[in-house]
């Protein structure tokens, strides 16, 4: 009867035992895991640079649409397709000047 209740306490501490290592490992996935709270600052981090990207990625897409759409073949914007003869032919009146300007200026 002794020893029954022995191997009972046993059984009982071991049980007790398990439980708080299961519940230590599962409070430290919590904290430091792949998708705890100290990676939630890491992903709020990551997004805001992702967000940043793609403001820069749409408005490089609308500045490239407006240019397609000025360069149309059906009505084609006369001024933009001068600059681009001259500066991809090289073709210039010997009279002109050509000034370059940098992208950022324009």
């Amino acid at each position: 009867m002794i020893a029954l209740r022995r191997t009972k306490l046993e059984k009982e501490r071991v049980l007790s035992v398990a439980s708080l290592v299961t519940a230590s490992v599962l409070l430290g996935l919590i904290v430091a895991g792949p998708s705890g709270l100290i990676a939630w600052s890491e992903y709020a981090q990551l997004k805001e640079k992702r967000e940043a990207e793609l403001a820069a990625l749409i408005e490089r897409r609308d500045r490239l649409r407006q240019r397609v759409i000025l360069l149309n073949p059906d009505n084609a914007d006369p001024d933009l397709v001068g600059e681009l003869i001259r500066r991809n032919l090289n073709v210039v009146h010997p009279d002109e000047m050509i000034l370059s300007l940098d992208e950022e200026q324009r």
